[in-house]
């Protein structure tokens, strides 16, 4: 099978896709605040109101999620109609990195539903058990 030449236009566009993902995987970086900007922000960026990074923090996870996601469906298709392997492990890579900014976006969030008392979750419900070890603690 002969292999196809590349045209200008075509490692152009590649070249192209390859610096926008480089230059949106920077941007992530630095808008999420996982790296401090300056000194003076040590800690690690919160969703708080008080936090001077978290604006840009939850906005930036989003797009980031949707963009790996998209980019997943992508690969997955071009892989089932293609069957080359490398599109399989775009797929599984952009995929795991979509999972963990939607996981960041429910519970990694100052937002979320974790007592800072006990530590457990405030949603849990008895549906269908029934607590009686918290029923009794309760006095019901």
């Amino acid at each position: 099978m002969a292999q196809k030449v590349m045209g200008a236009l075509e490692v152009y566009f590649s070249r192209s896709l390859g610096f926008t993902l480089i230059a949106l995987g920077i941007l992530t970086v630095l808008l999420t605040g996982s790296v401090p900007l300056s000194s003076r922000l040590s800690e690690g960026a919160t969703t708080s109101a008080e936090d001077p990074k978290a604006p840009y923090a939850l906005p930036t996870l989003t797009i980031t999620a949707m963009f790996h996601a998209i980019y997943a469906f992508y690969g997955y298709a071009m892989w089932t109609k293609t069957g080359v392997m490398s599109f399989s492990l775009g797929t599984l890579g952009s995929g795991f990195l979509a999972m963990v900014a939607l996981w960041c976006i429910l519970f990694a969030s100052s937002n979320g539903r974790i007592s800072r008392k006990t530590g457990a979750d405030k949603r849990t419900s008895g549906f269908p058990f029934k607590n009686a070890e918290a029923d009794k603690r309760k006095g019901k």
